[in-house]
């Protein structure tokens, strides 16, 4: 156990925070954005669903290149585009067409970054935190969102989107250059047994992921659960805009639910390494995240709806460190990258899914999500349902006959 390990966590926490607060810049200005480049709500969604799409392409090379070359050089990879395409995004900012053509080159780094934070975890972190430092690298991930949707209505308001998006770019150039002066591959020696340290080839591991009953049952939890969550961050101001809540407003509100995540992502996960549990607390998230979104759905008072904002993001997003780490688990010796890029993939395809039937169902008269996010709460039902058929994870398990 080396103290680097806390430095490594914190210089990939950086650039996966900026790469999410890239992602989600425009979705709380959804209207002055629209107005500003002459498009429709669609084509500023489509500024973020992006992401999804080049996800799914770009998903499984990304953990073949980790994988393959390691830590330093498939983040780093990740990190280049997200600095370059960042800062060009502020140069561009005049014209939607450049602009989608930079949301795309930081969509490229994207599962470079996401993809990487098992295999991190596995490489600098003993198993008993593991899902503490999965948890870590996911709260940076929602710490970047929670800036993204809380600040870019104030920065936009004060400095017009080109200047928020020239700050964003700074902020994205000095974390691409924070990672790439301190990361380093691995500890001088592995924090884990050697029967727990090698892992199979992302391919070979591909082939013995897809026969794993207990993940094909996880990877339709993670379709729904990333689905709800892409679709309901990118949709957050045209969700409670026909209710009578402000652009300000929806931003606090989707605020209030990353504040919660991040709360989740440092209670649950580190909950689940101390009972060394892993089922249990996804089937808990997936209930409790179920009535956010009924608050989001139904809630016509403002103190309703930042509340249900605040629960929904406490359970949904703290299922995504305990997943992903159960996933790795499950999985074992298929590598870090491979079984956390499929379970991402899933969210990916279901984002792009929910995002845009979302819009196609919204009220044609007054524009209301009513029917899409009751929807939504029927897949969250499933989900439940899928959580209970799950097995716990024969690792951790092992672990902790061993402790004991």
């Amino acid at each position: 156990m080396y103290g680097y390990r806390w430095i490594m966590l914190s210089a990939y926490m950086f650039i996966a925070a900026a790469n999410q607060l890239l992602w989600i810049t425009f979705a709380p200005i959804t209207g002055d954005a629209t107005r500003y480049y002459g498009v429709s709500d669609l084509q500023i969604g489509i500024l973020s669903m992006c992401f999804m799409i080049v996800y799914i392409v770009v998903s499984i090379p990304a953990s073949w290149i980790i994988d393959k070359y390691g830590i330093r050089i498939g983040v780093g990879i990740g990190t280049v585009f997200t600095g370059l395409f960042g800062l060009l995004r502020g140069l561009v900012a005049i014209d939607y067409n450049m602009l989608l053509l930079s949301q795309i080159g930081i969509a490229i780094g994207q599962p470079f970054i996401l993809n990487a934070i098992t295999k991190l975890a596995a490489r600098w972190f003993t198993i008993e935190e593991r899902a503490t430092a999965a948890g870590l690298g996911t709260l940076a991930m929602y710490i970047g969102i929670l800036a993204g949707i809380t600040l870019t209505p104030y920065l936009t308001n004060g400095f017009g989107i080109r200047g928020m998006l020239n700050i964003y770019g700074a902020l994205s150039v000095i974390a691409a250059i924070t990672f790439l002066v301190l990361m380093k591959e691995g500890p001088p020696s592995a924090p884990c047994p050697p029967d727990q340290e090698e892992r199979s080839p992302v391919f070979d591991g591909l082939k013995h992921i897809l026969t794993t009953k207990d993940f094909k049952w996880l990877m339709l939890i993670f379709f729904i659960g990333l689905g709800v969550f892409n679709g309901v961050t990118t949709w957050i101001e045209d969700i409670v805009r026909p209710r009578g809540f402000s652009s300000i407003q929806a931003g606090i509100t989707g605020g209030l639910m990353i504040l919660g995540g991040i709360l989740g992502a440092l209670i649950l996960p580190f909950l689940s390494d101390h009972y060394r549990k892993r089922v249990p607390f996804i089937t808990v998230a997936i209930a409790g995240a179920i009535l956010g979104l009924a608050g989001i759905t139904f809630a016509t008072s403002y103190w309703l709806l930042l509340a249900s904002g605040m629960i929904l993001g406490f359970f949904l997003l703290s299922a995504g460190p305990i997943g992903f780490q159960y996933g790795a688990e499950i999985t074992f010796p298929a590598s870090e990258g491979a079984s956390n890029g499929m379970l991402i993939l899933m969210g990916q395809i279901s984002g792009i899914v929910f995002i845009f039937s979302m819009d196609s169902f919204k009220s044609s008269l007054t524009g209301s999500m009513t029917r899409p996010l009751i929807v939504l709460i029927g897949f969250m039902l499933v989900g439940i349902f899928l959580s209970t058929q799950l097995k716990e994870s024969t690792l951790i398990s092992k672990d902790k006959n061993q402790t004991q």
